[in-house]
């Protein structure tokens, strides 16, 4: 996972071992370099195109000595720029089997990534170990089908046709699972235990559905004139998938039921457009709206951000943070009171005693999961009384839970936008050569960079580090949560405007910061952070420069033993960088952190027994039936 290849001009090359050295990186010979991955070899000259770059390299050799190296245009083969030094990265290379079709009514059913040795499920059979694909031949043809090993080794063929009776067996204990017998009657008496007591847990979750069904909300109106103008401001074309998440919003909206709507979508797929259509109608039917946040910056940003939008339209918008003087504090809570301010976004000062809407309609909540339990126990208050839409890049393992069980609805944004990038994402040693490397690369290209250094106590020092390894015209700044507000204020946004290149800065730009220019981030002991966590900061890049290649670097202390789930969380990061990689994220978070009080003991043992996908599947079922029985009426 952390090896690369460095190469130096006037250093020493020998042509027949580096071509082994690049075969063990994941690199392919060709007659001509293509694409990242490829290497070719005429003479004297190789050219390589490495992972991370959008060029591929030449390098030139006189004997042993490396003359020169240099980026060159594959078309042409022109030289392009020079290189002083040139680190080669490993290729990546998928691991998975996969079906962390897509079904996004039922995310769960996207998480079929199978290794082979993974524990599953079989439907029927029970707790069985992944051997891979097999081609049995049946009558003239040959087809595929999954091998799974039960106990003393005995062997289920499935057809491919028959695979979706099949789930990864994901389960929040480290040991072993359980292996059954095949023909034995054990796991149909396991099946019907969990279902029998998964049935508690059905009542209660439509409890909570039935006294949310009670309570009536407010009935906001259809589409208004001023919403279709509103609206075609949007200067990006609408993806399918947010055209059916703001259906189903509006839908919420306009019935006499409370909205507790959770929409998903992964980092930059056009979710916080959703909410910002929401808030409108909302303003529009002369409710306020609450729009809450978890950090400071994020608030100012989204205030930038809605009140451009609404700059046409008589609507009031204010943003309410420790950026606000006390004075300014005062004033727009006095307006929220009298009802003058129609939009407020803020963190959670909003959840203050001190802040009374006149008539508030609409609570938004980007990334509930940061917020603290007393916070939480506010919200769960709010959700009687106003429709609520909470914004989610990586759902954690409850709300992803509660809203696959039906207590809460979902809404699912899963087409990327248009001429959106993967993001290139490499785990590696801390290098001071990679770092100047990528860093200066971006510079070149008239770009920005992060630098995530999430220790306050040494950031200047980190600061003063890049500065001695850097080129002088490398403009440093450093941003964090304990700076003066206006310094802060300040800082972001010379950043926005250019005039800083490497913002070497903590977790305050986790959430939801847009600055388009910036396409390299660099995470500095990559290994102390929770994969969700990672996954959001991998985010902030490669967010509008379509034709851009983006960059991630996960730096991990050199010589330092990660313990085993460091280790997994980054295999993860490194496995799933394709677009719409939330939920298996998630789904990757939830089996590496385990379920904590997500369920309470007996819960936890039923999903230990038959898996989390299998639990889920019979929880719906059992849902299903008290709901056909009339135990709740769910429209």
């Amino acid at each position: 996972m952390f090896k690369s290849l460095k190469i130096y001009t006037q250093g020493t090359l020998d042509l027949g071992n580096v071509s082994n050295a690049l075969i063990d990186l994941g690199y392919k010979r060709a007659e001509t370099v293509q694409e990242e991955g490829d290497f070719a070899r005429r003479g004297n000259i190789l050219d390589i195109f490495p992972f991370a770059f959008e060029l591929p390299i030449r390098i030139e050799l006189d004997n042993d000595r490396i003359a020169a190296i240099k980026t060159f245009n594959p078309q042409s083969g022109q030289p392009l720029w020079d290189h002083k030094m040139a680190i080669i990265l490993p290729v990546k290379k998928a691991r998975h089997f996969k079906a962390a079709t897509f079904s996004e009514e039922v995310p769960l059913d996207n998480f079929l990534d199978l290794d082979i040795g993974d524990y599953v499920v079989h439907n029927q059979h029970g707790i069985g170990r992944f051997l891979g694909l097999e081609k049995i031949k049946a009558g003239d043809n040959a087809k595929d089908h999954l091998v799974i090993e039960y106990e003393r080794q005995e062997k289920l063929y499935v057809p491919i046709e028959s695979m979706h009776l099949v789930q990864k067996y994901v389960a929040f204990a480290a040991r072993r699972p359980k292996l059954y017998r095949l023909g034995s009657k054990e796991w149909q008496r396991i099946k019907d235990r969990v279902r029998k007591g998964i049935q508690k847990m059905a009542w209660e979750l439509l409890s909570l559905q039935a006294m949310r069904l009670s309570v009536p909300g407010f009935k906001f109106s259809t589409d208004t004139q001023w919403q279709q103008e509103f609206e075609a401001t949007f200067t990006y074309q609408e993806t399918p998938g947010q055209v059916k998440a703001m259906q189903e919003v509006k839908l919420d909206m306009e019935s006499s039921r409370p909205m507790d709507r959770l929409l998903c979508g992964d980092v930059g797929y056009g979710k916080t457009e959703v909410a910002l259509r929401a808030a409108f109608k909302a303003a529009t039917n002369n409710k306020q709206v609450a729009f809450l946040v978890p950090t400071t910056i994020l608030a100012e940003q989204h205030y930038e951000n809605f009140a451009g939008r609404l700059s046409n339209f008589p609507v009031n918008v204010a943003a309410l943070s420790r950026f606000k003087s006390k004075g300014e504090q005062q004033k727009i809570i006095h307006g929220l009171a009298q009802g003058t301010l129609d939009i407020v976004i803020g963190t959670h000062r909003l959840l203050s005693d001190d802040v009374a809407f006149k008539d508030l309609g609409l609570v938004i909540i980007d990334e509930e999961q940061r917020f603290g339990v007393r916070a939480k126990e506010k919200l769960k208050a709010l959700r009687l009384t106003a429709d609520v839409l909470t914004l989610t890049a990586t759902p954690i393992p409850r709300t992803l839970y509660m809203s696959l069980m039906g207590a809460r609805d979902l809404s699912v944004i899963n087409t990327p936008p248009q001429n959106r990038l993967p993001i290139d994402t490499v785990v590696v040693e801390y290098d001071e050569d990679l770092i100047r490397q990528a860093i200066q690369r971006e510079v070149e290209r008239k770009g920005q960079v992060f630098f995530l250094h999430n220790r306050i106590e040494d950031i200047e020092r980190i600061k003063e580090k890049l500065a001695r390894v850097l080129p002088a015209n490398i403009r440093l700044a450093v941003a964090h949560g304990q700076m003066h507000p206006k310094a802060l204020e300040a800082i972001m946004y010379e950043f926005l405007k250019g005039q800083i290149d490497c913002l070497i800065c903590t977790m305050i730009i986790e959430s939801g910061i847009d600055i388009p220019n910036v396409n390299t981030i660099i995470v500095n002991n990559a290994h102390r952070f929770g994969l969700a966590d990672l996954h959001q900061l991998r985010g902030r890049v490669g967010r509008f420069q379509t034709q851009r290649k983006a960059y991630a670097y996960f730096l991990i202390p050199r010589h330092e033993v990660l313990d085993s789930d460091a280790k997994k969380r980054l295999a993860a990061l490194e496995e799933y960088t394709q677009l719409g990689s939330g939920f298996r994220i998630a789904m990757e978070d939830l089996e590496i952190r385990g379920a904590g009080n997500l369920l309470g003991e007996q819960q936890h043992g039923f999903i230990t027994a038959v898996g989390f996908d299998l639990y889920c599947r019979l929880l719906r079922e059992a849902i299903a039936n008290f709901k056909q029985v009339g135990v709740i009426n769910a429209n």
